[in-house]
């Protein structure tokens, strides 16, 4: 069976590799583009151009690319650098292109924005900067180095300075704004992935270990029967045996035995309410298991009743529901110094928890942003000790997550200026409670 991975193993990515196979097929299409461009300008509508020059830049990204299909592949996924060299080398041949053709003046400038677009979308920042950066330079060039652009012999036509320049305006703000825009974008849609992989991998998780419970209960009343059958054999035989060595061995099984039914029946409570992802409890309990595995964490949990309106609510032991709100108490005794109290109530229309920690709070800057995945925040002083902000990001984002899956609404705040974060989940009654006690 294969390892499934940490979910301290899926950190965000800022970037998604690319197959050399893609990169390919993208220069194939822009080949196929060129080609045609350039044939239709000379042959199709008659306008003079450098023929040959064209076709040799053209020809060179045609060796490029026979080149990697044949030595590296399509399948290959190489790292960021290369993809980067590879756009970087679309950029420059574009402008060599644009250099034959006319420049800036050449419609087919806005083709710069192609290669960024395309690490904006896949690649890193600093990448994307970079290729931006050149795209820009490329752009600068053939706006003052250039042949003039294919037109009709018989025409005279002349493009006014601010003209080109507005054009080279248009492309650097298209470069810019595609190189920050897009690329910020696109890297919180694949962190917001990343994360919600990760949700669902703690959420499996979970399942796996409630299911073990399940499969323990089986076993051990399968081997209940077979084990029993044994245990009465050996008495009858121990009725049989005179006393000496033989005898003790039957006494040795009997007792054996005796343990293993102690070990089963142990193992059939796991399956009982207590291992039952969903078995009904009342509120308190729920809430004090809850609580329970972090109780040894060197910081003391209260829970307690806080305001409530008739009978106390029987809540389904939902799989998301203990797992949400296990991450929040255990986010909470991280950056406690003393206590974590844990307040539940409910009324006739609503269930909720309350979980306040003593220590520094929430930042402030952040308490807008919070539940969203990988989340940076400034250090915290915690116990005298400095802890960072970590336990902000993939851990609230996925007991938020798994909350709201639930039904519940989750809010975030500081008790007071000095700290003492709050973190309070209100559910509707009927989402989540069974009946009543």
């Amino acid at each position: 069976m294969s390892s499934i991975p940490s979910i301290e193993s899926l950190r965000p990515t800022a970037w998604r590799p690319l197959r050399v196979g893609t990169l390919v097929g993208l220069r194939w299409l822009a080949i196929g583009g060129q080609l045609v461009g350039v044939l239709f300008v000379e042959l199709g509508l008659g306008y003079p151009l450098p023929l040959v020059p064209c076709l040799l830049v053209i020809a060179v990204s045609v060796v490029v690319n026979l080149g990697l299909t044949f030595r590296i592949g399509g399948g290959l996924r190489p790292q960021p650098r290369y993809p980067a060299v590879q756009l970087a080398y679309d950029l420059l041949q574009l402008g060599a292109l644009l250099a034959l053709t006319g420049g800036l003046q050449n419609p087919f400038s806005l083709l710069l924005l192609a290669p960024v677009s395309v690490s904006a979308t896949t690649l890193s920042q600093r990448a994307t900067f970079l290729l931006a950066g050149l795209a820009t330079i490329v752009a600068s060039v053939v706006s003052m180095w250039h042949l003039p652009l294919p037109w009709d012999p018989e025409t005279y036509i002349v493009f006014d300075r601010v003209y080109v320049v507005g054009i080279w305006v248009s492309l650097v703000c298209g470069v810019v704004f595609i190189a920050a825009y897009t690329n910020r974008v696109a890297l919180e849609a694949r962190q917001l992935a990343d994360a919600l992989a990760a949700t669902e991998l703690a959420l499996s998780r979970h399942e796996q270990l409630s299911a073990l419970d399940g499969l323990a209960a089986a076993a051990a009343h399968e081997l209940g029967t077979p084990l029993s059958t044994i245990a009465l054999a050996a008495k009858e035989m121990k009725a049989e045996v005179e006393p000496g060595p033989l005898a003790d061995d039957i006494d040795l099984i009997i007792s054996q035995a005796a343990r293993c039914r102690a070990i089963l029946g142990k193992l059939r409570n796991l399956g009982a309410d207590d291992g039952n992802p969903f078995a009904a409890v009342p509120l308190g309990d729920l809430i004090a298991e809850v609580a329970k595995p972090h109780e040894q964490r060197g910081r003391r949990i209260e829970t307690q009743i806080g305001r409530f309106d008739g009978p106390e609510p029987v809540i389904q032991r939902h799989v998301a529901l203990l797992y949400g709100l296990g991450n929040l108490v255990e986010n909470a005794t991280h950056f406690a110094r003393e206590l974590v109290t844990v307040e539940y109530g409910w009324d006739d229309e609503r269930v909720s928890v309350t979980v306040v920690d003593d220590g520094p709070g929430f930042p402030p800057e952040m308490l807008a942003r919070l539940g969203e995945p990988y989340l940076n925040t400034r250090a915290r002083e915690v116990a005298g000790s400095t802890e960072t902000g970590g336990g902000l990001g993939l851990g609230i984002f996925i007991a938020k997550t798994l909350l709201e899956r639930t039904g519940a609404t989750v809010g975030f705040e500081n008790v007071s200026a000095l700290g003492r974060a709050r973190v309070k989940i209100v559910w509707p009654r009927h989402a989540v409670s069974t009946r009543t006690l």
